[in-house]
């Protein structure tokens, strides 16, 4: 959520932060509810100081023994008076809310202009895509000739946008996983963690998938709702929510893997063939608690953390800077990894790091006491894919797949299949 006291000393250039983000701000309605909010302010102090006049007055005229019920009355209305104007501040409180809670983090000075993907920049590019001497298949096809990848055997259980795995793409889709993890855990110094794979509204705000993407989330019907997760990011940001975290205890960095649940709502069409895009995929998620002062060297390096994945399998790559109309709700600066794919001869997204400033941490109240000042202060935010285990599958299967439709296991992951070389 946006600082409020931004949109209170300068709403034009808040306005016009957020029209490169494709939202256009209603500053004559914000403005008139500021208004409305000082007014009404001035109004409370106003009758808190005439009520706590008056009721001094009543002990002095006690004392004198002096007639105390027009004290009294006039006391018991200044109190009517004031509930009633401190209902009508916390309703206009409560209207800037709503418009505040739905707008999107303002975009770093350094992020480009734009509308969609097209207008991203590529900042580097890592290794070659692998030249074929035969017309290689997409993931698809590979998966359905070796007979270890069924979407309609998924249907039948789930309808569609869900894949059952086989033997030994299975097993190769559960050693990518846990390649990740040791990676990230003793490489990197990430904590591993096991979370919930469902989390209150709270939670869901906290991050800011509520209440702008509620359509997208899949929700329990029980007497207290919960959101099935879209992503770790959720449950793992939020463990410091409400929090006041030591200047020690930072930077902290935490992964997981879990599944993660997206309804895709307004997808429909895109991407419906194979494993791109699913209602249930998993993830190794990493998550980074922040000073502020360090919110730029983080995002560089879980940007160079995931590139480290796919360097050790070495998968061709890109890193690409997002525009501004194509970055996340709360991201005010976004790395995206895109990966070679023979069987769609593009680079696809396989891991996104987002660096969310304080965006996060106004919605969590999550907090660090600045030792320099003493005072708290909030936490700055970031997450990204570490990478995403299901298009991580779909990059090997299809970069290292054989003439003979075999599929060779990188050197890096043979340990963690028991030496298996190949998947015939």
């Amino acid at each position: 959520m946006l600082d409020p006291l931004l949109l209170r000393q300068d709403i034009t250039a808040v306005a016009s932060g957020l029209k490169r983000r494709g939202y256009v701000l209603d500053t004559e309605n914000y403005q008139g509810l500021e208004s409305q909010r000082k007014a009404i302010q001035i109004k409370v102090q106003e009758l808190q100081q005439q009520r706590n006049s008056r009721s001094k007055l009543i002990g002095h005229a006690k004392a004198k023994g002096e007639d105390i019920q027009p004290l009294l009355d006039e006391v018991a209305s200044l109190g009517s008076s004031l509930k009633g104007a401190e209902q009508q501040e916390q309703l206009v409180l409560e209207q800037q809310k709503a418009i505040l809670t739905g707008l999107p983090n303002l975009a770093d000075a350094s992020v480009p202009d734009g509308k969609d993907e097209n207008d991203n920049l590529e900042l580097r590019r890592w290794g070659k895509p692998r030249q074929f001497e035969f017309e290689p298949l997409d993931h698809v096809d590979l998966g359905t000739k070796l007979g270890e990848m069924d979407a309609e055997a998924a249907a039948k259980l789930s309808g569609s946008r869900f894949t059952l795995l086989r033997g030994g793409v299975a097993r190769l889709h559960r050693a990518l996983a846990q390649f990740m993890l040791d990676t990230h855990t003793q490489e990197h110094g990430y904590t591993e963690l096991y979370v919930p794979y469902m989390v209150n509204a709270d939670a869901m705000f906290g991050t800011g998938q509520l209440p702008k993407f509620a359509d997208d989330a899949f929700i329990t019907t029980d007497e207290i709702p919960r959101y099935l997760i879209p992503t770790s990011e959720v449950p793992m940001t939020n463990l410091v929510a409400g929090e006041i975290l030591k200047a020690d205890e930072l930077p902290m960095q935490l992964t997981a893997l879990t599944p993660c649940f997206r309804r895709e709502a307004g997808s429909y069409g895109r991407d419906t063939r194979g494993m791109i895009r699913q209602h249930q995929f998993e993830k190794v998620e990493m998550v980074q608690i922040v000073q502020p002062d360090d919110s730029d060297a983080a995002l560089e390096r879980m940007t160079k953390h995931a590139e480290a994945i796919l360097q050790k399998l070495e998968l061709a790559y890109r890193v690409m800077l997002l525009c501004t109309g194509d970055m996340g709700f709360a991201a005010e600066k976004t790395h995206d990894l895109e990966v070679w794919l023979p069987g769609q001869d593009s680079y696809r997204e396989i891991s996104s790091i987002s660096r969310c400033g304080a965006f996060q941490a106004r919605r969590m109240k999550a907090r660090w006491r600045n030792p320099e000042t003493g005072r708290p202060e909030l936490v700055n935010t970031l997450n990204g894919s570490g990478v995403a285990v299901g298009r991580t599958l779909i990059a090997v299967l299809e970069n290292y797949q054989q003439e003979d439709g075999r599929i060779k296991i990188p050197a890096v992951l043979q340990a963690y299949m028991g030496g298996l070389e190949y998947i015939a």
